[in-house]
């Protein structure tokens, strides 16, 4: 049973895994933070020892500006977000937008979201 559990959170897009793990965490009241935290450090520091430059950023909206409705908007058009989950990423900033997107779509991401009053971060 847990097999197909797993193989079906393997089909899942990064935006509906988020989804998915936010549902989780209010449903059972537990935070999924700490141990992604705590299981990403090791990955990091053996990441520093390599100075060449990142393919894939983490897309991060840190501040949704004075105009909400064209944040949504332009959050709607960069990823695969619904009215409602694109309401409330802009509503509780900061937000991941994509955990790891290419460098190049993470740049389109940035220009889209900045274009409309948004601030995003690029980790």
């Amino acid at each position: 049973m847990s097999s197909k559990i797993i193989e079906e959170i393997g089909k899942l897009s990064v935006m509906d895994l988020a989804a998915l793990i936010k549902e989780l965490e209010e449903k059972f009241g537990v935070s999924a933070a700490a141990p992604v935290a705590a299981a990403a450090a090791p990955v990091a520091a053996a990441a520093a020892p390599v100075a060449e430059e990142k393919a894939e950023y983490k897309v991060i909206l840190k501040e949704s500006g004075s105009d909400k409705i064209k944040v949504i908007k332009a959050l709607r058009t960069v990823s695969t977000l619904a009215l409602g989950a694109a309401k409330e990423a802009v509503d509780n900033v900061p937000f991941v937008i994509s955990e790891s997107a290419p460098k190049e779509e993470a740049q389109k991401i940035k220009k889209e979201l900045e274009a409309a009053g948004a601030k995003i971060e690029l980790a």
